[in-house]
């Protein structure tokens, strides 16, 4: 089994067609890559923020300070894509998925850190699908650098339920479970947003595409 076909088993769910459609639209592109490169760069961030809360955990540093690197590279690599097609990346309004996934975290340790790195896992093997689902409906030059992503992407999902699985000192199938059902329903239900992360697009996104730049989606002055 590749990492792919492994994803595809973590995850409840697949991508909705409807987002896949409405993404290969010339008029999401912008938006599209703006916001995967804002999840690049969060993605650094989330790995940051470990190293610094949790610096008694030596293979959680190793893997995050790994995993930061990898996601810095992949956001200067967007940024570069965006220039030479003269897109501008700036700053774009929350999307629901993360925060609907970091809602359930626990606030107590060791939970907390569980869950965090579950949701860790989750987030890394949705972007993998992504990239992957993408890439067929994508040109030539964006497809490769989809296709490109997934090894260390799926590499990352691994790393995160690894360090899991390591420190919740006890089985932790159920809770990856309650995660895996809340994901899926972000993803397969309807959202009035367009994101890389985002669910299922509402019949108005479908219908005019031009409300990708509405004012709940546009980029912030």
């Amino acid at each position: 089994m590749d990492v792919l076909d492994e994803i595809k088993g973590f995850l409840g769910c697949e991508t909705p067609s409807e987002w896949l459609q409405l993404a290969a639209r010339p008029e999401a592109l912008e938006l599209l890559l703006t916001d995967h490169a804002h999840c690049e760069k969060k993605a650094a961030s989330t790995a940051m923020t470990l190293m610094f809360r949790y610096v008694d955990r030596s293979d959680l540093l190793n893997k995050m300070s790994r995993l930061a690197r990898e996601e810095l590279i992949h956001f200067e690599q967007v940024l570069g894509i965006m220039e030479a097609r003269g897109l501008r990346y700036d700053h774009l309004s929350p999307a629901r998925y993360a925060a609907g996934l970091r809602k359930e975290v626990r606030t107590s340790e060791p939970g907390r850190l569980v869950d965090v790195l579950i949701v860790g896992a989750f987030i890394e093997a949705r972007s993998c699908e992504r990239f992957a689902a993408l890439a067929p409906d994508l040109d030539e030059e964006l497809a490769r650098f989809y296709r490109s992503l997934l090894k260390s992407e799926g590499r990352h999902y691994q790393d995160y339920l690894h360090l899991a699985r390591e420190y919740a000192g006890e089985p932790i199938d159920d809770r990856v479970e309650q995660f895996r059902q809340l994901e899926a329903e972000l993803i397969q239900s309807e959202d009035d947003e367009f994101r890389f992360h985002s669910g299922k697009p509402s019949q108005q996104l479908l219908e005019n595409p031009a409300a990708l730049l509405s004012e709940g989606s546009r980029p912030a002055a």
